[in-house]
This record gives C-alpha cells, sequence and structure tokens, in this order.
C-alpha cells in the first residue's frame, strides 16, 4: 500500500516503534521476511497449480496492461473460473513485466507463456483484452496458436473489456464539452498550486463556515473519473470561488453560473457511467 521496502524492518526507528506496541516481539531482519514471503508464494502457487490442473471446466482469462510510476509497463493475467461448488473463482496467475517495445509479437509472447506456464491454455473459454488494436493483434496471434484447443475453433474466444470499452465512450464524449470546465479546472489549479494557496483557501472556507474536509484536487485529463470527483467537489465550494478574489489578484478564472450549471450536469452524466463501471467491476459481473 505505501511502497515501502523490506528493509525497513531493519530501520532503527521502525524497530523502536514495533517494541513500543508489544516488547515481547522479535523483530526479523530483511533477509528473513524475503524468504517468509517467497516460501508462502511458492505454497500458494502449488496449492493454486493443483487446482487448475484438476479443473474440469474451462476457465475464462482476462489481461490488460499496467504503466507504474518509473513509466515501465506490466501485463496482468487473471483466470476466472467456477469450481466444484458452482463458486465463481478469479486468480492472478502473472504479473509481468514487459520491456518495450510492446508490439503485438511481444504481448502475444507474454500472455503465451504465461498460459503454457500453469497448463491451462487447453482449458479456455474467453480471453477479455482491452479494445484496441494492439490487443486484437495479440489475440489474433494467439488464436492461430491455440485454434484447435478453443469453442469453434476459436470464433467465440475474443471478448471486449467493458470497462475499456465504457472509458473511450466518456473519453469521446467529454472531448466534446472540455471548454465548458476549464475555468473550474483552471480555479481549481490554481488554489491548489502551492500550500499558501490551500492554507487561504482553507481559510475562507471557515469564514464561510463551509467544512474544508473536502480537498480539491485537479483531475488527470485522461482519466475521467477523476474528473468527477472533481467537479463533484469544487461543486462543494462553488459560492466560495468568488469571495477568493479578494484574497489573490491573480486569481482571474472564476467559474461563471453557466459554467457551474454545465459541470453539474456533467457531474451527473459522469456519476451514472461511475456507478456502472463499479457494478461491472464486481465480482458477480466478472
Amino acid at each position: 500500500m505505501h511502497e515501502y521496502p523490506l528493509s525497513i524492518v531493519e530501520d532503527v526507528g521502525f524497530r523502536k516503534y514495533s517494541a513500543t506496541l508489544q516488547p515481547l516481539f522479535e523483530m526479523g531482519s530483511r533477509k528473513t521476511l524475503e524468504d517468509d514471503i517467497l516460501k508462502i508464494y511458492d505454497f500458494e502457487k502449488a496449492k493454486l497449480r493443483n487446482v487448475i490442473e484438476a479443473l474440469n471446466t474451462r476457465a475464462a482469462i482476462t489481461t490488460e496492461m499496467w504503466t507504474s510510476k518509473e513509466k515501465k509497463g506490466y501485463m496482468s493475467v487473471i483466470a476466472h473460473y467456477i469450481d466444484d461448488s458452482w463458486v465463481l473463482q478469479s486468480r492472478m496467475l502473472r504479473f509481468i513485466y514487459v520491456p518495450v517495445p510492446h508490439t503485438m509479437d511481444v504481448l502475444a509472447q507474454n500472455l503465451m507463456d504465461a498460459l503454457t506456464g500453469w497448463n491451462i491454455e487447453t482449458k479456455l473459454s474467453a480471453i477479455t483484452v482491452e479494445n484496441c488494436t494492439s490487443g486484437d493483434c495479440m489475440l489474433s496471434i494467439i488464436v492461430d496458436k491455440l485454434s484447435s484447443s478453443f469453442l469453434l475453433d476459436g470464433k467465440i474466444v475474443h471478448m471486449r473489456c467493458f470497462a475499456h470499452v465504457l472509458d473511450l465512450v466518456v473519453k469521446d464524449g467529454l472531448s466534446l464539452v472540455e471548454n465548458a470546465i476549464e475555468r473550474i479546472r483552471d480555479s481549481v489549479s490554481f488554489w491548489s498550486a502551492t500550500p499558501s494557496r490551500v492554507d487561504n483557501f482553507e481559510a475562507v472556507a471557515r469564514q464561510a463556515k463551509i467544512s474544508s474536509l473536502n480537498k480539491l484536487g485537479l483531475d488527470c485529463k485522461t482519466c475521467w473519473k477523476s474528473t468527477y470527483l472533481m467537479l463533484k467537489t469544487a461543486m462543494w465550494y462553488k459560492d466560495l470561488f468568488p469571495k477568493l478574489i479578494l484574497w489573490d489578484e491573480h486569481y482571474t478564472c472564476v467559474p461563471t453560473d453557466d459554467d457551474w450549471k454545465m459541470a453539474k450536469n456533467i457531474a451527473e452524466k459522469l456519476e451514472i457511467f461511475c456507478n456502472a463501471a463499479k457494478l461491472f467491476s464486481e465480482q458477480s459481473f466478472l
């Protein structure tokens, strides 16, 4: 969660802190912790491998690319299957670092290696990929290699990711109304840019008796959910922004009444899509 390294267990401050919680607890070394994690991983991997080998049904695969903060690409491969008790199960098979370039051949080879590594390539019902050209091409390579093991020679194996299709739909819609919320975005950017501006913003909120528990946050233009959250928070402070002109002469992008009407309209529509995305990401829809 916090991305702390395992070496934190050897930090003097962390050891003192842990000792105050339970003086009788003996903190292990980084090496001990690393060994324990690998033992647990090997045990759980062997247990899952036995389950997959004994599987009498077919499994569906979902795979997508993910980019880390360091701009490194990773591929996730998740298997979904129904167990003997008719309960839907989902298990992460691989989380693979994929060096650039992320061509269709490279992606296909990494996915193929993941499938064959678990001996699940002959038990597949469908593969869900991102709705993009590279995903389509990657899957066509997989189907060519494994067509004989697929139902109907792989004609129904290709499934498009609903969440990714939804993202594309919303992004296309937002691109048509970007200018309508530009002053709100500029205002949020201005008052969240520096600690001093944040302090001034919260001071004015207290004077106006408006709770400042909801923190302003600038959206990421490539993530429509962040735009929804930005608008939702900004609308909470709708009546505050005109008062802020007196606090900083450089603040000149106060949203108009029409801006707020449009923001409310957009946020209401985005909320519908957010709820839909949340609903379809639940276990029962996987």
